[in-house]
């Protein structure tokens, strides 16, 4: 019951964040067009390491991917669940490639986040996430998407 009642909190959070949004945001200038979800896990002494998955939900189809990233400062071990919107994506291929931080990410207790990412083709995404585990990261965040 307890666990139960954490997720439902930590959902509950997203779903502000999902409200509150971000001003000054670089999504802000387009419309959602997708959606994506991803499941990753972190572990770092120094320079971290993450690996996961996720689904892009495009166009009516929904399409998987692998997501491979490096961080700097990063100490601990977590696992990471995010959902988020996608924009300025005009066709599938401009999905993959190397996303890097846009701004600055806004944490809250208990794990869950918010973040903007760019990568080169200009597809932007506003990640929402819930993180478990212990994480501290200090340096620039980013990560690459390669399709399936």
């Amino acid at each position: 019951m307890r666990r139960t009642n954490r997720y439902l909190w930590c959902l509950v959070m997203v779903g502000l964040l999902l409200v509150a949004g971000s001003s000054g945001d670089a999504a802000q200038k387009y419309y959602p067009i997708g959606t994506v979800s991803i499941d990753l896990t972190d572990i770092g002494v120094g320079v971290g390491v993450s690996w996961g998955q996720g689904k892009l939900r495009f166009a009516g189809k929904e399409y998987h991917f692998k997501v491979k990233g490096l961080s700097v400062g990063d100490v601990g071990f977590s696992t990471v669940s995010a959902v988020g919107n996608v924009y300025n994506l005009k066709k599938v291929a401009d999905f993959s490639g190397t996303y890097a931080a846009v701004g600055a990410g806004v944490s809250l207790a208990g794990g869950v986040g918010a973040l903007t990412m760019q990568n080169q083709s200009g597809v932007i995404i506003n990640l929402y996430s819930v993180q478990q585990g212990l994480q501290l990261n200090i340096g620039p965040q980013g990560f690459t998407i390669e399709m399936r």
